[in-house]
């Protein structure tokens, strides 16, 4: 600021900025706290939004242009008066009817043409804070002295508004999460841990809504009596753990951070279905690591879970793979230690609190998707096809099962190609009657291979709305599919052979045999040995889970309660009935 006798500021006018970042103010004028804190913003944000950079583009010279300059103080006004800094001093006109005419960022350009072509409006003639003149200088008057010049590399504005923006949406999360008692950083003093933390929602898009999301909990005490080496996260209760104590480099702890962040993400902890949790939670610290090394975000801590050779596989491939060595893995160790999940399914040493109407698989899935477009719009790196693929998964709704059994049929039973033949003459057309036309017939030869087994676990433990919810499904699908017979065979302690059985006739007239333990293999035995089944003929399996171990030769799948696991490993695809 400078006095009145090499003020460039216009009599008549609040304040005036030059392209150097130099703010005159009227020192003649006479307003509220409110009336300059405006004032000031107004300068400061003609800086922000690079209203004296380009002149190449705004069509004028570096004098004075009165349109550029209307436009340009209509997009700070509107700005403000958004934002609610301040109040525009008396005298001011408030051009509430232009507002759309800078709509979005970049528009101060098409707006100061349109000036040009239609004419200045009268009320935009005082929406600037420079009097008559111009409020944007693009020359310095007087000159500035050659040792306030500023001699390193140039400013760039908008970067710096950028930043401070940052910094803004960041304290404010630190006040609201319990980190800060102020938006200026208050008195306590942030950890390591809240430092890596704070990094991916000021720095890192992906993963930056997650890490707003997650209270952070520090507590040697709650790592100690739950057994935590590093970390462990609770999606449900939205907390991550991580274990003070520890000794770790920054660039690890954002490893350590990210790592957590992608299970609850991508919700590892529901994903896991009937398969063993400690195993499942090692697949996908093998996918999840092998993802951060390729980001490159930070360093990978000594220890960690990771195999090269499992970059290109999925955490359901990966576990396929690890659950035949089930004695060595349990020996490997997760972030919590060795043994244990680190994906935690309620919260630790808390009574559970009932969140407000929050949906917290769509949270977590708007969450990730938000922050993959933010990424990928500001071009912060490239992502591991693996992931970008999985998280563009968690926003396809899941398909139910009746639309897998549906496929399912689909793939086994192409549809019939009918024939026409003149032994099967149609209906003659009224206006030729005298004409023979042939008539349309399924082939034989079609149908005597279009069948399927059905192996019904009849025990004990089976629910009869199961039976008939299943046996319906089942029914009706094989009639779309002109199935003209299928095999039925009950088990329960022992196979009883049912015969050919018409799709029609499967959920209403069949009789359930049998109530005794489970034993599945001799039903499949005695379809596989049966001389009037079609070699080619696929089985399908509806059981609770409750059974022996099977073994099947031919195509199959299971048909299950939703929650209910088999006692082995699959190879068949599985249904769960809900």
């Amino acid at each position: 600021m400078s006095g009145a006798q090499d003020n460039a500021c216009p009599p008549d006018g609040w304040a005036v900025v030059t392209r150097t970042g130099r703010v005159y103010l009227n020192p003649r004028r006479r307003g509220t706290p409110e009336e300059w804190t405006w004032v000031v913003a107004h300068c400061l944000l003609h800086l922000g939004f690079d209203h004296l950079e380009n002149t190449s583009t705004t069509g004028h010279s570096a004098g004075y242009e009165r349109e550029w300059n209307a436009a340009a103080c209509l997009a700070v006004n509107v700005f403000l008066r958004q934002i609610k800094v301040g109040r525009p001093p008396e005298g001011l006109s408030d051009p509430t009817a232009y507002d759309h005419l800078v709509g979005s960022a970049g528009d101060e350009t098409r707006c100061a043409q349109t000036f040009r072509e239609r004419g200045l409006p009268v009320e935009l003639q005082g929406a600037g804070i420079g009097g008559r003149a111009s409020d944007l200088l693009w020359v310095e008057h007087p000159p500035v002295p050659r040792w306030a010049m500023n001699n390193g590399p140039p400013v760039t504005w908008s970067q710096r508004l950028a930043a401070g923006l940052t910094r803004s949406v960041v304290a404010a999360v630190d006040v609201a999460g319990g980190a800060s008692s102020s938006l200026s950083g208050g008195p306590a003093r942030k950890t390591q841990w809240r430092l890596a933390l704070d990094w991916f929602t000021a720095s890192y898009p992906l993963l930056g809504g997650l890490a707003a999301a997650f209270t952070l909990v520090e507590d040697p005490d709650v790592a100690r009596a739950h057994g935590i080496g590093v970390a462990a996260i609770s999606p449900v209760a939205a907390e991550l753990y991580v274990n003070p104590l520890t000794v770790m480099t920054q660039p690890e702890r954002r490893f350590v951070i990210a790592h957590e962040l992608l299970h609850a993400g991508l919700r590892h902890d529901t994903r896991a279905g009937d398969r063993d949790r400690f195993l499942w939670n090692v697949a996908c610290d093998y996918v999840i690591n092998g993802w951060l090394v390729q980001m490159q975000i930070g360093d990978q801590p000594d220890g960690l879970l990771h195999d090269r050779s499992l970059n290109e596989l999925s955490a359901e491939e990966v576990y396929d793979r690890i659950v035949t060595d089930t004695r060595r893995l349990r020996k490997v160790a997760t972030l919590r230690g060795v043994g244990v999940v680190d994906v935690l399914s309620d919260r630790l040493s808390r009574p559970q609190e009932q969140t407000d109407g929050i949906d917290l698989d769509e949270f977590y899935r708007r969450s990730l998707q938000d922050g993959i477009e933010y990424h990928s719009s500001q071009g912060r790196g490239l992502l591991p096809a693996g992931l970008v693929e999985e998280i563009r998964a968690l926003g396809q709704p899941p398909i139910p099962w009746d639309v897998d059994l549906a496929r399912w049929f689909d793939a086994h039973f192409a549809p019939v190609e009918p024939a026409r033949s003149y032994a099967r003459a149609s209906r003659r057309q009224s206006a030729t009657p005298d004409i023979p036309r042939p008539g349309r017939y399924i082939p034989q030869e079609q149908l005597d291979h279009r069948t399927f087994g059905v192996v019904l676990d009849t025990s004990g433990s089976m629910d009869v709305r199961l039976l008939g919810k299943a046996l319906g499904a089942i029914a009706s699908y094989a009639v779309a599919r002109t199935v003209p017979a299928v095999r039925v065979v009950f088990c329960d302690a022992d196979a009883y052979d049912n015969g050919w059985t018409e799709p029609t006739d499967i959920a209403s007239r069949v009789k359930i045999r049998g109530r005794g333990g489970t034993v599945l293999q001799p039903g499949v035995d005695l379809l596989e040995k049966a001389t009037d089944f079609p070699k080619e003929g696929p089985v399908l399996i509806i059981t609770d889970g409750g059974c022996d171990h099977v073994r099947i030769r031919r195509d199959h799948a299971f048909l299950i309660p939703a929650g209910a696991r088999l006692p082995f490993n699959p190879h068949g695809p599985v249904f769960r009935l809900k």
